[in-house]
């Protein structure tokens, strides 16, 4: 029994979902959002409840997860998606230079990125950075590659964390 798969989602007003075969289109305040589902895993709208349903018991996670991910994108076009990033280090520096993120972390050049289209990104202070966008999945993936960057490193936890990210630290060398 899939404990996901079988909640019900519920629609706000303000939001439509098409089905078209197997893509489903979720239109709402903030913008739109397409993805294709797997043809196995049935959907059912009764006006503003949508319900899934599996043929059996040998397609548990893709009912969990086909569930969750239509969810993410209703969430997605209502409230949209942050993710917070924090720089630790002596020196490092995030700053906007047009629509490119620009990360001074300890290399001997500057690093360029560019947000994929639909993420917008926001620098409050030299040392924090805010993703915005509709689709988890591509604000999620964006501040990977980000952290990826300078992943944090247990020893001085320098590195580029997410803000509510715990660096475990590890005792360094012990001299004689």
């Amino acid at each position: 029994m899939s404990r996901i798969g079988n909640k019900v989602i519920t629609i706000p007003a303000g939001v439509t979902v098409t089905k078209d075969g197997n893509n489903v289109t979720v239109k709402g305040p903030k913008g739109e959002l397409t993805r294709a589902f797997a043809p196995e895993i049935e959907m059912h709208q009764d006006g503003s409840e949508i319900t899934f349903t599996r043929p059996d018991d040998s397609f548990k996670a893709l009912h969990g997860t086909t569930r969750a991910n239509l969810n993410n994108m209703v969430i997605g076009v209502t409230d949209g998606y942050t993710v917070s990033l924090t720089l630790v280090g002596v020196g490092y520096r995030a700053q906007m230079q047009g629509d490119k993120l620009v990360l001074a972390v300890g290399y001997s050049h500057p690093v360029e990125m560019e947000a994929p289209k639909g993420i917008t990104i926001e620098v409050p202070a030299t040392t924090n950075i805010l993703l915005h966008g509709i689709s988890k999945q591509k604000v999620g993936q964006f501040a990977a590659e980000i952290r990826a960057v300078r992943s944090p490193e247990p020893y001085k936890g320098k590195g580029i964390r997410y803000t509510d990210e715990v660096v475990r630290r590890k005792e360094g060398k012990t001299g004689k």
